[in-house]
């Protein structure tokens, strides 16, 4: 039986800079598609940068035909507003993934580090150093949004294809033992 490739579609949300990053896969290797930034810095009003983020998602999405949607969740920071601005980023961002008719994923940054590097601490270069021997990536991009977005995508294949992907998380040795009747000793 062939494996069906699929396409990952990987989000780092920014108000003044989004990431993205897609990889094909094909059974258990990945490779790089494409990845690059929206700059919106340029644009003063907060609300264009929103309409913008949402039409680039759309347009990757019409464009790709992703069957996989990951984005990095929001990190707690001091700056408030900050925080608003980035959530909104983010949340224009699902909407047009859900638009799209594909399922959203979302992950910390720690774990993020932790899936492509092994360490959930390591710092944006670790993470591009490792998504150049992954994906055999020769060219340095401009900006680290972009490889931050893949390592999103990546982390979303590694999490898809762990062999402990889709069980269910038994909560307490009651339930475990109604999940797996097989493991009492009789």
């Amino acid at each position: 039986m062939a494996n069906k490739s699929k396409i990952i579609l990987g989000i780092d949300p920014g108000t003044l800079v989004m990431g993205y990053g897609l990889i094909l896969i094909e059974g258990k290797k990945a490779s790089l598609i494409e990845m690059d930034v929206l700059k919106l810095s340029k644009f003063k009003d907060h609300y264009e940068r929103l309409q913008l983020i949402h039409c680039r998602v759309q347009e990757l999405i019409q464009q790709h035909k992703p069957t996989g949607f990951a984005i990095e969740a929001p990190f707690f920071g001091k700056n408030v507003q900050s925080m608003l601005k980035l959530g909104r980023a983010q949340g224009v961002a699902i909407a047009a993934a859900i638009q799209g008719g594909l399922t959203v994923t979302e992950y910390s940054p720690k774990k993020v580090k932790q899936s492509v590097t092994g360490n959930g601490n390591a710092d944006k270069e670790q993470v591009w150093l490792m998504l150049q021997r992954i994906l055999r990536i020769a060219e340095r991009p401009d900006y680290l949004d972009a490889t931050d977005a893949l390592a999103v995508a990546v982390c979303h294949f590694y999490q898809e294809s762990s062999p402990l992907a889709g069980l269910s998380k038994a909560k307490g040795w009651e339930q475990f033992l109604q999940q797996h009747p097989e493991r009492i000793a009789r």
